[in-house]
């Protein structure tokens, strides 16, 4: 009697509760309805498009279609593993956004840290608005700049070296200079636009805390240390998951343009290398396999980073 009086209870609730959020729905309908259109974004380009992730296990034929193709289960993956470019493609993937992340990570945290403790608000705005404009160059032009100014004939920075009695470099065309050219111009361009969420989140620190750790005879840099980088961190943690969480992705119009016979062997990472054969040579399959390689360690890494960020910083995406 007492079971059944407690599931009666338990259907209850859960009526209630029901109930309690078709009003709520129904209250707020207009806000609702807006949040359709990503929903219907994200199940169409992101969702939608994962049926076709079979390919990658099957010899498609466009003639066929990806039902009537035949199956070949895991010969696309062990034929790009056992490539004489595996590590190559392998090795310039993971070493540009190493790099990236050692380098370019901190930077925009230590912009933010600057731009915060000027005291004139004027000159704040105005470095700001420096570092926020090359976020808005294309990259068709960024490249075209870097063309320009790394020149060989005229360029600024070869004028500067032959000034000093040295030879012309040709930077574009050496496979040495393009993982820094390439990793160094990103931070330039990136750094004042990704600064903009760290800026906001130091707006949040309790200003009270400044005033404790001054009373209490903190230096600057104490309290920049101690205060201000402690308030922010768990933002830090969050994107520092979600860069991680796509780590394997490098973007590949600004490689593929910066891209020449010369420097390929530095320069040829897996999205351009997924781009040139399969588009360009329409091995489909073989490239579905690739690209979903690709996924795949870029999902580990996000379960590993988030399950350590969770234990050792308590914040996590999940």
């Amino acid at each position: 009697m007492k079971s059944t009086t407690n599931t009666v209870g338990v259907a209850s609730r859960s009526k209630s509760r029901r109930s309690s959020l078709l009003k709520t729905i129904g209250s707020r309908y207009d806000l609702y309805l807006m949040l359709l259109i990503p929903i219907v974004w994200y199940l169409v380009f992101h969702y939608g498009p994962l049926y076709g992730l079979q390919i990658a296990f099957k010899n498609f034929s466009p003639a066929k279609g990806i039902s009537g193709s035949a199956w070949v289960g895991l010969d696309h993956f062990q034929r790009f593993v056992e490539s004489y470019y595996f590590w190559r493609l392998l090795w310039n993937t993971i070493a540009i956004n190493l790099f990236s992340l050692l380098f370019a990570f901190p930077i925009p945290i230590l912009l933010a840290l600057i731009v915060t403790e000027i005291r004139n608000k004027a000159f704040s705005k105005i470095v700001q608005n420096i570092t926020y404009i090359p976020h808005f160059i294309s990259i068709v032009v960024m490249v075209g700049m870097l063309m320009l100014f790394l020149s060989p004939r005229g360029g600024p920075l070869n004028s500067i070296i032959e000034a000093f009695g040295g030879d012309p470099v040709r930077f574009l065309d050496s496979a040495a200079w393009f993982k820094p050219i390439f990793i160094s111009s990103n931070i330039w361009q990136n750094m004042g636009w990704q600064s903009i969420i760290y800026i906001a989140a130091l707006a949040g620190v309790n200003p009270q805390l400044y005033e404790a750790a001054k009373m209490d005879g903190a230096s600057r840099m104490r309290r920049i240390w101690h205060v201000s980088i402690p308030g922010i961190l768990p933002v830090i943690v969050i994107l520092l998951i979600l860069d991680v969480g796509h780590f394997m992705n490098v973007g590949f119009e600004k490689i593929l343009l910066m891209q020449n016979n010369l420097n390929i062997e530095s320069s040829d990472v897996i999205s351009t290398f997924v781009y040139s054969t399969g588009i360009l040579k329409g091995e489909y399959s073989y490239t579905a396999a690739i690209g979903l390689f690709n996924s795949v360690i870029n999902l580990v890494l996000l379960l590993l980073v988030n399950r350590f960020a969770r234990k050792k910083a308590e914040t996590s995406l999940w």
